[in-house]
């Protein structure tokens, strides 16, 4: 099964390319670094495996004598887009502290995930190198392996790929499938591919699983230990420059209500805006609806549904934050940065997390909930269903069943302070309640990589 998996990839390969060129159009990142996901890194890479070495072989014999020529040992860590590099946060921190003779190689597929972690991580410098994730053959594997030689290979949250499994087995580098979770219907869809994602479960050395069921669908494939920590996500620690960039956001539209609807995805944005429109004689005069895509490339796209409407627009690229105030005629702020999400959540009062008004599973609503933001959620919850059930067990979360519901919620919560506040306060002892995930998957990764 692997080796016609590996073919289809090699006949896809052209396909492939030409996908990542057309996707350039929008955004310019796609056509960047495309030497890193063939496996490819230049003079570089030939150094690097002259010095360690020829055998393609990776085992801890070869790895040892191939970092005498690298500056420090390696820990690969896998974030596949902006989601998961954001989620990471909290455990890269804690490896490099932990670990403190170590570099992590942090590797993406997505430009907008690339951007995110070089802002995240900036502050680490060299210690913190990024990477395209090569294409899933043998060959760019195996040669991403000799470039960096890693000690281990962390993948966060649900990427299996049956080749990556394969080569790190071969060469004796032990795999983590970190932050694991797995949906029913994830679940479903894997078992169309029979025995190559059951062979790939097979060989992940370790998976450290969100919650007990998470757990129990990933031990159906076959994978050897599993582990159940919790979510990483609830140890993100909200930076002190997002919450002073909140800060001056919120004094930039002043005294305004504001509804933060969150990384929404396509489909949903024109709900919400007719839903808003409706909605206006219920809501407060002037209420400021904050709208952030989840995907940079239609930033363009959804600012055209908003003037389609008739309702004034700005952009949060074209504030001067230290300038005059955004004028009250302007009924919808469109997010359009990157890495500013904490700052947007630090300057609402209520949100509304995307991803849930349409059949999309949902996203993460434990960042709002972290800095005490009554949180709406919508009906399509299932790639979040545990995280977002305690969220409204606890009262910190309102589920809405369409965009016409998630306006009436937020007139409610709007118009009444008291209620409000209380919600938030649901929300945030929720979200501190589930903390201490990342330093007990740090305990299992210790049994695994013990040189800290």
């Amino acid at each position: 099964m692997r080796t016609f998996y590996s073919v289809m990839w090699w006949l896809a390969l052209p396909l492939v390319l030409a996908r990542l060129w057309l996707r350039g159009r929008k955004e310019p990142g796609y056509r960047a670094h495309w030497g890193e996901r063939l496996g490819c890194y230049g003079r570089a890479a030939a150094a690097t495996a002259s010095a360690a070495g020829s055998t393609a072989n990776l085992g801890a014999a070869g790895a040892d004598s191939r970092r005498t020529g690298a500056a420090m040992p390696t820990i690969w860590l896998h974030a596949v887009s902006v989601g998961e590099t954001r989620a990471a946060e909290p455990l890269v921190d804690a490896l490099l502290a932990a670990y403190p003779q170590h570099r992590i190689v942090l590797t993406h597929m997505t430009p907008t995930g690339r951007a995110t972690g070089a802002t995240l991580f900036a502050r680490h410098g060299a210690r913190l190198v990024q990477s395209y994730l090569p294409y899933d053959t043998a060959t760019m594997v195996r040669r991403f392996l000799r470039h960096f030689a890693p000690q281990i290979c962390i993948l966060m949250e649900t990427e299996v790929w049956p080749n990556l499994i394969a080569e790190c087995g071969r060469g004796g580098v032990p795999v983590v499938l970190a932050n694991a979770r797995l949906s029913q219907r994830s679940l479903r869809k894997a078992g169309r591919f029979g025995r190559l994602l059951l062979d790939a479960a097979r060989g992940i050395t370790l998976v450290a699983a969100q919650t007990e069921a998470d757990a129990a669908r990933v031990a159906t494939l076959g994978a050897p230990r599993v582990e159940v920590t919790g979510s990483i996500k609830f140890d993100v620690v909200v930076p002190a420059a997002a919450l002073a960039t909140g800060a001056a956001l919120r004094g930039h539209i002043g005294g305004r209500p504001v509804l933060l609807c969150a990384s929404t995805r396509e489909g949903e944005e024109a709900l919400i805006l007719d839903a808003f429109q409706q909605a206006r004689e219920a809501l407060p005069a002037d209420v400021l609806l904050l709208l952030v895509p989840r995907h940079p490339q239609r930033f363009d796209e959804v600012e055209k549904l908003v003037a389609e409407r008739g309702l004034p627009v700005e952009r949060r690229s074209k504030l001067a934050l230290d300038g005059a105030a955004l004028p009250v005629h302007v009924a919808v702020l469109l997010g359009d940065s990157m890495g500013e999400m904490f700052a947007y959540y630090a300057a609402c009062d209520c949100a509304f997390v995307g991803g849930s008004l349409l059949p999309l599973g949902g996203q993460n609503l434990i960042e709002p909930a972290a800095l005490g933001k009554p949180v709406l959620i919508g009906p399509h919850t299932f790639n979040f269903a545990v995280v977002t059930e305690d969220a409204l067990a606890a009262g910190g979360a309102l589920r809405v069943a369409d965009a016409a519901e998630l306006m009436a919620g937020t007139a409610r919560l709007l118009g009444d302070a008291a209620a409000r506040a209380d919600m938030g306060r649901r929300a945030l002892a929720f979200a501190n309640q589930h903390r201490g995930a990342t330093a007990r998957t740090l305990a299992l990764l210790r049994t695994l990589l013990p040189s800290g």
